[in-house]
């Protein structure tokens, strides 16, 4: 296929991805609205002989102080055939675009996933003293031909460094859980769930814990206990406004993109959470939950409350989002594996996200800028 690369309209990209069973809600164009600090584009990859979009791409650029250069950054795409034989064909179009749009380095989150661990084999890692990661757990599912493609960028120029931040050194995590709902029934789905998953619920409907979908006007709510759990697990959280601005954005392209959820105990809103749609790929974004009444178990109540709508919804997978690859119980990141693998999914490790520097000096200037912040 003899392939052609332009900038398309948003009405085009999203049309494109709508074709699709599904892609991830970095790409869709309203994103680029979300992120209002970035400018953006949108590219389409076209079949010459046929003239149609076959493949599509948010780029978002962020200019250096004082001279008009820019990274470019692609999260979680750019949405193509990463194992087409040719995908030379497709990156190099890409790279010669961004080049003369005046970019010095580009950024990239290939959709492609390497591995996969079940949770029982998670467990089984947990219980083994010896291992402190999931790299050294046997993956149950390894996809050879995400080690082609990473051969592939490597052969390219493209780069990649090392992760150093369990999971997190790239800026969207390698690491994620997610809960297959494709040819499963909910009761299946249940079933799966480990003994204290089963019990909180169990016990979140016996002191009568309720889930209930919020709205814009609800936000100002869902801030407050953001804010409680960020001063709690000490991270800086975003303002109000940017989730006014993704709720605006993602929703004003699709009325169901983007859900709020909270889990109320006597009235009172005790945690929280953003869930975003995209096809058959749903994701728990964002989560949030007050210091007090945790025993009554609201955060796992809203999480099969989440789960069951996501299937009503026909969605194929139930994105939990990013985990460290730690196994080790005195690492602080370990939490997030350890409640997350009580849903009976599975963990994924991503291809990773790779550099290509079309500017080295100013790359490594950036580089070096990053890895003092």
């Amino acid at each position: 296929m003899s392939l052609s690369l332009r900038t398309i309209s948003r009405e085009q990209h999203l049309t494109y991805l709508q074709s699709l069973p599904s892609a991830s809600h970095m790409q869709v164009p309203a994103w680029a609205d979300v992120k209002a600090e970035w400018r953006s584009e949108s590219l389409g990859w076209f079949d010459d002989d046929s003239g149609e979009i076959v493949g599509a791409g948010l780029v978002l650029y962020r200019q250096l102080p004082k001279i008009k250069r820019y990274l470019a950054y692609l999260p979680e795409g750019p949405v193509i055939d990463w194992y087409a034989p040719n995908l030379e064909d497709w990156l190099r179009p890409m790279l010669e675009h961004l080049r003369s749009a005046g970019a010095f380095s580009v950024k990239m989150g290939p959709p492609v996933v390497i591995r996969r661990w079940d949770a029982p084999a998670i467990k089984a890692g947990i219980q083994n003293p010896q291992v402190k990661r999931l790299r050294e757990i046997q993956a149950t599912h390894i996809e050879p031909r995400a080690f082609e493609v990473a051969d592939r960028l490597r052969r390219m120029g493209w780069q990649q460094g090392e992760d150093g931040g369990a999971g997190f050194g790239d800026v969207q995590p390698r690491y994620v859980f997610q809960v297959p709902l494709e040819n499963r029934s909910l009761e299946d789905v249940h079933k799966a769930f480990n003994q204290l998953w089963r019990r909180n619920i169990k016990k979140a409907d016996k002191a009568g814990v309720e889930v209930v979908q919020g709205g814009y006007e609800d936000l100002p709510e869902w801030q407050r206990l953001y804010e409680i759990t960020a001063e709690r697990d000490r991270f800086r959280p975003r303002p109000l406004s940017y989730f006014q601005r993704m709720w605006t954005a993602l929703n004003t392209e699709d009325p169901n993109r983007m859900r709020l959820y909270f889990a109320k105990h006597d009235g009172e809103a005790v945690a929280a959470a953003t869930m975003l749609i995209v096809g058959g790929h749903v994701w728990y974004s964002y989560g949030a939950s007050a210091n007090h009444k945790r025993e009554v178990r609201p955060s796992n109540a809203m999480q099969w409350r989440m789960l069951r709508d996501a299937y009503a919804l026909g969605a194929t997978v139930y994105d939990l989002r990013g985990i460290s690859d730690s196994l080790d119980e005195n690492d602080h990141l370990f939490g997030l594996i350890q409640f997350k693998v009580g849903t009976g999914g599975q963990a994924c490790e991503y291809l990773g996200e790779w550099d290509f520097p079309l500017n080295k000096l100013l790359h490594k200037a950036l580089d070096m800028y990053m890895s003092r912040r």
